[in-house]
């Protein structure tokens, strides 16, 4: 069974910048392997490393946010070219959800694809939520999809996201080819059900 996102609990770490495009996300010279494999360490590669590799201030090479799950961005986030490797990296580079003000279309399609859910709030709440992880980068976030809400220290704020999206991710139909794979015995079976043809005499 396709894993089901209902509520996904996690710390954050604060990413800012508004239309952060698919090219930072993942640079294109490390798009050239045949699967996604291994992508989550190019995951904004020119902006945390120089050319020699050697790490840059930025908030993915912080120790204090080392180890969250969740991705706090701004409006337009993924905007650019549609590649699919964008979302991927930042799932393999461990992130659970990402919380913005805004996403580009196919980002978001994207994502949600690779269970990666991508929910809004509105500006203010995500101003108080940025200031109260870079406050505090232990605080515990949780993005409830079944009551669409985000809930942070004391503070309940609703999030937004296409209830399409929203129902394929709370109830595991997020992936068409994985559902089309799970359900291969029952579509053997079926096929073993079908008339053949008759042969022309």
């Amino acid at each position: 069974m396709l894993e089901k996102f209902t509520v996904i609990k996690g710390r954050a770490v604060p990413l800012r910048g508004e239309d952060i495009d698919t090219d930072r996300i993942i640079p294109a010279r490390f798009m050239k392997s045949i699967t996604f494999e291994g992508l989550g360490q190019y995951l904004f590669y020119d902006e945390r490393f120089d050319e020699k590799g050697n790490p840059k201030p930025h908030p993915l090479n912080d120790p204090r946010y080392q180890g969250a799950t969740i991705l706090l961005v701004e409006s337009g986030f993924g905007s650019g070219s549609s590649r699919e490797h964008a979302p991927q990296a930042i799932k393999r580079a461990g992130f659970k959800a990402i919380i913005g003000e805004s996403f580009a279309e196919i980002f978001f399609g994207n994502a949600t694809a690779i269970g990666l859910p991508c929910v809004s709030l509105a500006p203010e709440d995500l101003a108080i939520l940025f200031q109260a992880v870079e406050a505090n980068p232990d605080l515990e976030v949780e993005i409830d999809l079944v009551n669409k809400e985000v809930r942070f220290g004391d503070r309940v704020a609703p999030l937004f996201i296409r209830e399409e999206a929203r129902e394929a991710l709370t109830e595991g139909l997020w992936d068409p080819i994985g559902e089309l794979l799970q359900a291969g015995e029952l579509l053997d079976q079926f096929d073993r059900k079908l008339p053949y043809p008759r042969r022309a005499e």
